[in-house]
């Protein structure tokens, strides 16, 4: 840790108090508060049963559309899309009639509180489980100082000094790169944060997994609990090196399925087509990412660009009347409502129910991968995220506790 005492870090207009332990932000994708409320109950994870006791525990609020890379970057930042520009995974640029994925940081509009605290002279590290995060969360670190570590599960054994920070993290870790598809992929992230924690000593830690295992299994299913009893003994290791730590999540997870497992969906692109003519309209589904294997490309959450001289009115009045969307709202409101950049997003922007999911058109989506029912989010009721902190603070609960005050909070209690 670095020692000396330091005026608070502001970040876009929000001051983080300089830690006098590691501050550490742990993001479990897909954590569902359901997951951690039955693996409690079994006795599977007593340390955050301690933390929860003895410390914090809220629900917060995460961003919409909740999916994974606007809400990262929200907590990266502590603001919402309006402010860092990432409103989903994957967007469509009018400018160019290209869809493309939003993991550039040309994307990014804000500084990260990473690049901040570095800025003023803190150890910072990163560490995230899918490479496609990677750019963007350690957008503003050098690697020149040996002051900056920002690496991914996925290609942990590419990583580099020049760029990353450190040589070869799957030889640093003594762990093989994992399969992108599975708990391990997650489980190095863990395993890195108590060895960087350990022998590094950041100031300022962030922790993102990934949600192969929620898309895969509900909370009752071994395959969940064992995840979460496997996050809780690294959790013991973090707590106990003295870290002040806050556990969230991105999103939560919801089953997306009909009774007989089939996906539950409703093809928009499909309608768009039948209501303008073919390919007039187009529908974007900013879940999308490379990665579709656990979720085929299917969410809660779509927005559509509609031809020059549609009637909008109309239009969203026939969305709105069908049972499988919950909101059908214009651009305008959708920015006023979810603070999105209006140059990101469509005309119109659409969210399912708690069980269904929105597809462009039936024949673009490939599902043969899904082995399971689908689980997916990206909607509202997928919004309600866990918040604990192994300190007490006076913290309110949901919807003015949002994930992205996350580092706020964690600073706070490293600097008590």
């Amino acid at each position: 840790m670095n020692a000396i005492h330091h005026a608070p870090v502001v970040a876009n207009d929000r001051a983080y108090p300089w830690p006098k332990v590691p501050a550490v932000a742990i993001c479990l994708d897909g954590c569902e508060p359901a997951y951690l409320d039955v693996a409690i109950a079994e006795g599977l994870m007593p340390t955050l049963k301690r933390m929860r006791a003895a410390g914090t525990d809220r629900l917060a609020h995460s961003v919409i559309p909740s999916f994974t890379n606007p809400n990262n970057l929200s907590i990266a930042t502590g603001r919402p899309p309006s402010v860092h520009g990432i409103c989903g995974n994957y967007l469509y640029e009018p400018e160019t009639g290209q869809e493309v994925m939003m993991n550039d940081v040309r994307f990014l509009r804000a500084p990260t509180v990473f690049a901040r605290f570095y800025e003023a002279g803190a150890r910072v590290a990163v560490v995230t489980a899918k490479d496609k995060l990677r750019a963007l969360l350690g957008a503003g670190l050098r690697f020149d100082e040996a002051r900056a570590i920002c690496f991914s599960s996925e290609r942990s054994d590419r990583a580099t000094m020049a760029e990353n920070g450190i040589e070869d993290a799957s030889r640093w870790l003594g762990r093989p790169v994992p399969e992108v598809y599975s708990a391990d992929l997650s489980e190095f992230v863990f395993a890195a944060g108590v060895k960087l924690l350990r022998e590094w000593k950041p100031d300022v830690m962030y922790l993102s997994t990934t949600d192969y295992i929620q898309h895969k299994f509900a909370p009752e299913e071994k395959g969940a609990k064992d995840f979460y009893s496997m996050f809780d003994r690294y959790l013991a290791e973090l707590d106990a090196l003295g870290a002040a730590i806050v556990v969230t999540a991105d999103h939560g997870m919801k089953p997306k399925h009909k009774a007989d497992g089939t996906p539950a969906v409703i093809y928009v692109q499909d309608l768009m087509d039948e209501w303008l003519g073919k390919g007039a309209a187009r529908v974007i589904l900013p879940i999308t990412d490379p990665y579709v294997v656990h979720h085929g490309a299917l969410g809660s959450f779509a927005t559509a660009y509609l031809p020059a001289g549609a009637d909008r009115a109309a239009i969203m009045a026939r969305l709105a009347a069908l049972p499988e969307l919950t909101l059908v709202v214009d651009r305008e409101e959708a920015v006023r409502r979810f603070e999105l950049p209006a140059d990101r997003i469509g005309d119109i922007v659409m969210i399912s129910g708690e069980t269904m999911t929105i597809g462009t058109s039936e024949h673009r989506h490939d599902l043969a991968a899904l082995k399971e029912p689908l689980r997916s989010h990206g909607g509202l009721t997928e919004q309600e995220v866990p918040f604990i902190v192994n300190r007490k603070l006076d913290l309110p609960d949901a919807p003015q506790l949002r994930n992205f005050d996350a580092f706020l909070y964690a600073c706070t209690a490293a600097a008590q």
